[in-house]
């Protein structure tokens, strides 16, 4: 009974292979007449094609290349980044100024030499500001908590140019990338069929397989 079964499976799997309708996978397929350009599902519009090479020329000002593809609201989120960014860069680049001011203290600015009588316990007054530079106080530091905390803002300071680099690169390449993406079809009219068909193989065997067609509407 087990043997009868298998062998009905397998027949009626290879009937099903035979007689299924092939379906080409060339994009010359003929297309539904009741399907014309004429005729559109309501809620559809056509997309007008963006140059991703005039998108990125664009892109180099800033916001340009996301209002060339009709991407208004990327705008605020590209500005505030950038604006951010750079915001950030001009914080920690004031603190690291500050640090540096105070630890050419500890020289004489015509010869580079230490100054005559300062010592590495002489402290020295530097401005010390708070997170977004709202208030700031005055405070005196050794030469070696100076040069540590000098230090630390240079790094800062660094890595926000950085970002800021990046950031700008992105908001290129999102304008290249969303360029070429407007003429994607996402909308409805976008179908699935899936099916069996024969697998090509350099052997001359049939090979069962499984065909997968996207239908334009």
């Amino acid at each position: 009974m087990t043997l009868i079964l298998k062998f009905s499976c397998i027949a009626a799997f290879c009937l099903t292979l035979t007689t299924a309708p092939t379906i080409s996978a060339n994009p010359a397929y003929p297309k539904n007449s009741a399907t014309t350009d004429t005729l559109r599902k309501p809620g559809t519009r056509d997309v007008k094609p963006r140059s991703p090479r005039k998108a990125t020329l664009l892109a180099i000002a800033p916001g340009l290349g996301q209002g060339y593809n009709g991407d208004f609201w990327k705008l605020p989120i590209a500005y505030a980044a950038l604006g951010g960014s750079i915001f950030t860069v001009h914080l920690n680049s004031l603190k690291y100024h500050d640090y540096l001011k105070a630890y050419w203290l500890f020289y004489d600015q015509s010869t580079g030499t230490p100054v005559h009588g300062i010592t590495e316990d002489t402290e020295m007054p530097v401005r010390v500001r708070n997170l977004l530079n709202t208030k700031s106080t005055v405070k005196l530091l050794t030469k070696d908590q100076i040069v540590r905390n000098k230090d630390v803002w240079r790094r800062y300071r660094n890595v926000s140019i950085l970002t800021s680099g990046l950031i700008y690169v992105l908001t290129i390449i999102e304008a290249n990338v969303a360029a070429h993406l407007k003429t994607f079809d996402v909308s409805d009219d976008l179908s699935v069929r899936i099916g069996p068909g024969a697998a090509g193989t350099p052997f001359p065997a049939f090979v069962p397989g499984l065909q997968v067609v996207l239908n334009f509407k």
